[in-house]
């Protein structure tokens, strides 16, 4: 990162956040911390990761294509 306050330095994060709090945060009301935790957890490493196809790691989820990579790195 190089400038301070400089959005395009971090431009993935942004980019991340941005889609966690469209898609989890806004559409729910926590009654507790550890509430919002939990939800923002499982929404990280289960649909996130697990589930959820980006379009540039091309309409697959992150969990399908590091899988695809290790396979093509064993053969």
């Amino acid at each position: 990162m190089s400038g301070k306050g400089n959005c395009y330095d971090n431009a993935h994060a942004e980019s991340f956040f941005r889609t966690m709090k469209v898609e989890e945060v806004y559409g729910n009301t926590y009654t507790t911390r550890q509430e919002a935790k939990l939800s923002i957890f499982e929404y990280i490493e289960v649909f996130y990761n697990r589930f959820r196809k980006h379009s540039q790691l091309g309409y697959q989820s992150p969990y399908q294509f590091e899988q695809q990579r290790e396979l093509h790195n064993i053969a």
